[in-house]
């Protein structure tokens, strides 16, 4: 039975009998863990900086010599991909005095001048060229490479780990949930944009990802009027987890054999979450929302950066139309609905009015969530 099939049973499943998937208990989070500066500092470390996390989609350097910078929580990256087809990471910063090697956000070249004093590197990090090396000494080339970093790529993601020196066992780190996320061949993927979203504190921005419970509430003018509220088929494979949600049109199923069901992904809207950053939600027209989400300097704030994907590279205006239209239909539900109404939780999380947050069996993987941060979190401490 295929994903889509099985997801569609169980989501006709609830809708039939006005129900849910569930988790065992209701979870109390204390308001400590989204407010608590200490706390939120050590979580950041011990889950965004000793373990791999999510940075890019294969597709954004996809062809050997290209290669893309951002800067993910202070630390400024190049990723590479060189000519045998490997995807490198870097600090983006010169081993001589520290400028920023690369200040273009994305192209394709296999060499980098740092603009200070034209120290050159290529693209496997390797220190290439000092200028007036006669002059400034004899300089170990070997030795004075770009930092790289533990770098990893399936399933069309790259993986980072972003402190130095540090590994990771990308295949031990996903498990089963590799196979799930091929499934979406995402390297196969047109980048149509990227934006960046400014948000509130990340437990309580990521929070928002992880429930349909709001969707009729919030979403009353964008997603809502496709999908079932309070109707979510939840999966999970160690930190990772998958979310279904059923559209409005599945009670068209009950009418219907499911041995004839031919689409059954169009019942369905399907999002892959990948643990602590990233998540995937394939659209049925052959679009797809991407966002990367990352912690800020304290507990109070987040960045998104989010990708729209088309299935094809749109060429005509009717195509050109419709993308246009998922991208700004999907700004308004993020930015201007999940965003500014998390805002103003964020806003009351000192006001007194609460101590803990309930969060209810009908939301398994808000709470699946924050049990594994609770796992990566003790275990830093050695607990």
């Amino acid at each position: 039975m295929s994903d889509a099939l099985e997801l569609a049973k169980r989501a006709l499943k609830h809708f039939n009998e006005g129900s849910t998937d569930r988790a065992p208990s209701q979870m109390r989070i204390p308001l400590s863990a989204y407010t608590d500066e200490p706390r939120f500092q050590a979580e950041r470390e011990a889950v965004f900086f000793d373990n791999p996390i999510a940075v890019a989609l294969s597709l954004e350097v996809a062809k050997p010599g290209d290669f893309q910078t951002q800067t993910i929580m202070g630390v400024p990256l190049l990723l590479t991909r060189d000519r045998n087809a490997t995807v490198h990471c870097f600090i983006n910063v010169c081993r001589h005095r520290g400028a920023k090697i690369c200040q273009e956000k994305k192209g394709h070249q296999t060499r980098f001048s740092c603009p200070y004093h034209a120290w050159t590197y290529n693209n496997k990090g390797k220190l290439v060229g000092v200028y007036g090396e006669d002059s400034f000494g004899e300089v170990d080339r070997g030795a004075m490479g770009l930092t790289e970093l533990s770098c990893e790529e399936r399933a069309g993601v790259i993986f980072v780990c972003l402190t130095p020196g540090k590994s990771f066992d990308i295949d031990t780190w996903l498990g089963g949930f590799t196979e799930k996320l091929s499934d979406q061949q995402l390297a196969d993927w047109h980048l149509y944009t990227e934006r960046y979203l400014d948000g509130a504190g990340w437990k309580a921005t990521m929070d928002g990802y992880l429930e349909v419970y709001h969707h009729d509430s919030v979403h009353g003018k964008t997603v809502g009027p496709h999908t079932v509220g309070n109707l979510l088929v939840h999966d999970t494979w160690g930190a990772h987890q998958r979310m279904a949600f059923a559209r409005k049109n599945i009670q068209e199923l009950n009418h219907v054999s499911p041995e004839a069901w031919e689409q059954p992904e169009s019942y369905i809207r399907v999002v892959h979450s990948v643990f602590p950053n990233l998540s995937i939600s394939a659209i049925l027209g052959g679009q797809c929302l991407v966002g990367f989400i990352f912690p800020g300097d304290n507990s109070a704030t987040t960045v998104t950066r989010q990708l729209i994907l088309s299935s094809e590279v749109p060429t005509t205006a009717e195509e050109r139309a419709a993308v246009e239209t998922f991208s700004q239909m999907t700004l308004q539900a993020v930015r201007d609905e999940d965003y500014a109404l998390v805002a103003t939780v964020q806003g009351a999380l000192r006001s007194g009015a609460n101590e803990s947050f309930l969060i209810g069996r009908n939301e398994p993987a808000v709470q699946h969530y924050h049990w594994e941060i609770e796992k990566l979190f003790n275990a830093s401490r050695g607990d």
